[in-house]
């Protein structure tokens, strides 16, 4: 087993015997122990009672964090003519068409995120294997199929966020950087998970939302008290 270098043991040390800890107080530690050389991102797990393989039963959505996530996000968008002129003066960093498709197929993928106008979907369909694993997929239920490129391409560099429920039911992403102030970190840490909370399928069964958890890139998790993080506790 590899040795646990002075920070992790040391931050394994205070985190330890902490479970379901008030959000204020999880973002507290997490934060304080965010002491890389870098500006670590800030990271929320959320165990969900689904089971994803079932159609109703599967999770996705997308949420505007109200202080930004931080994260410089390369957009690329598939459009042509006037539609095109539209997504690089809204500041996409990559337009095309065929040719982007081409560039992506040769196994060139530099972008974060990826937009398109419904008519370029029979283009953009045939990257199914390439960027459906990596959920860079264009899909209209999170309106990154749509002729508004302009609005498409301003949420996504101005802090939104996609998610999606993998096979096990958990749903991460990053929601901030160490460098925020706690209250920034919490607001869209609360966020993100009123958004996840809205997204319930209809299939889902029992308990939805099972366990918080919030992290650093570099740092231990911490449970977050599901009814603290949801604005549901009563001793708030």
């Amino acid at each position: 087993m590899a040795k646990l270098g002075k920070r992790t043991t040391a931050a394994r040390e205070q985190f330890a015997g902490q479970e379901d800890v008030t959000i204020d107080d999880a973002v507290k530690l997490v934060k304080s122990n965010a002491k890389a050389k870098f500006d670590e991102t800030i990271e929320v797990a959320m165990n969900l009672g689904v089971d994803p393989r079932h159609a109703d039963q599967m999770v996705r959505g997308v949420v505007s964090l109200p202080n930004g996530t931080g994260k410089t996000v390369r957009v690329a968008v598939f459009a042509r003519g006037a539609k095109a002129e539209e997504a690089q003066a809204a500041g996409a960093d990559i337009v095309g068409a065929e040719d982007l498709m081409e560039t992506v197929q040769s196994g060139k993928i530099d972008f974060d995120r990826c937009i398109a106008t419904p008519d370029m979907m029979p283009i953009v369909g045939r990257l199914g294997k390439v960027l459906g694993p990596r959920n860079l997929m264009p899909n209209p239920k999170v309106g990154t199929v749509t002729m508004d490129v302009k609005e498409a391409v301003e949420a996504a560099k101005g802090g939104q966020v996609q998610f999606k429920a993998e096979k096990n039911g958990v749903v991460h992403a990053g929601v901030g950087k160490a460098s925020f102030d706690e209250a920034a970190i919490k607001a869209n840490v609360m966020s993100f998970v009123d958004a996840v909370s809205k997204a319930k399928p209809a299939g889902a069964k029992g308990s939805y939302m099972k366990r918080v958890f919030l992290s650093s890139t570099m740092g231990p998790s911490i449970s977050v008290s599901v009814d603290s993080a949801t604005g549901n506790d009563p001793d708030a």
